[in-house]
């Protein structure tokens, strides 16, 4: 389709489906969602677990019918690639809050990777103050911001492995595999304080989800080359995805 020249907007789009975008740092992933709709004018248009503006990669998005799966689609497992910074905390449980403390970091390589491995399994985590959780009714980040800080009920997640990529202290790169609902932060906050010396979350990207992967993901830069059309056709393209992912 083309732009309509007498309304000087695009036609609705009808189409539905699923498109993995590579969201980058800064945008938040209700971004990536209002952009799609107000570019090719998509009336329904929803994205399946949630990155923080800091975070890059992959990020699902559903469209027109499709945004029925998003429960499903949001439950699958992830994984990412993380950078652990010690000797620092925050309120946020990264660096994009308030300092609250800071450690000097005696902990050697093999201690934290004795205190990473301790943390692969089943477990329970406390969500951050600094997330959409909701508790009665009002979402954390919201209490948050009004310097409100209220008891949390923790959720049961699995960390399935931990993979260490890099190890030059006080920062450490690994790649992570969780279960849905995993707070990274909030793992960071959590093996820096049994360290004994803190520690925040200072990168992270998302490379899976499910049955999909980063490789597969459209750049913003990129949609932002395409007119209705050719959407349309990059949709039909990644129809494929779909296969052994479950959804019919």
């Amino acid at each position: 389709m083309r732009y309509d020249r007498n309304k000087h907007r695009l036609p609705v789009f009808t189409g539905a489906g699923l498109l993995t975008v590579d969201k980058p740092a800064g945008w938040t992933s209700f971004d990536v969602v209002n952009f799609l709709r107000n570019r090719f004018n998509i009336p329904k248009v929803g994205h399946c677990g949630t990155l923080d503006p800091a975070a890059t990669g992959l990020l699902v998005v559903v469209l027109g019918d499709f945004t029925r799966y998003s429960e499903k689609l949001t439950a699958s497992d992830k994984v990412y690639e993380c950078t652990l910074r010690l000797g620092i905390e925050t309120d946020s449980y990264d660096l994009e809050g308030q300092v609250t403390a800071e450690h000097e970091v005696t902990a050697t390589p093999e201690q934290l990777l004795s205190v990473l491995r301790s943390f692969e399994g089943e477990q329970m985590q406390t969500p951050p103050m600094v997330s959409a959780v909701k508790v009665g009714g009002k979402k954390l980040y919201e209490l948050a911001r009004k310097g409100v800080e209220i008891e949390r009920e923790p959720r049961p997640i699995v960390i399935k492995s931990i993979a260490v990529t890099r190890m030059a202290l006080p920062d450490c790169d690994f790649t992570l595999e969780c279960s849905k609902g995993t707070y990274v932060r909030t793992l960071c906050h959590d093996i820096g304080r049994k360290l004994g010396c803190g520690g925040v979350l200072a990168a992270l990207r998302r490379t899976r989800c499910g049955k999909f992967e980063i490789g597969d993901a459209v750049t913003v830069d990129h949609l932002k080359t395409l007119d209705q059309e050719s959407f349309g056709a990059l949709l039909a393209a990644k129809l494929a995805l779909f296969a052994g992912c479950g959804i019919r």
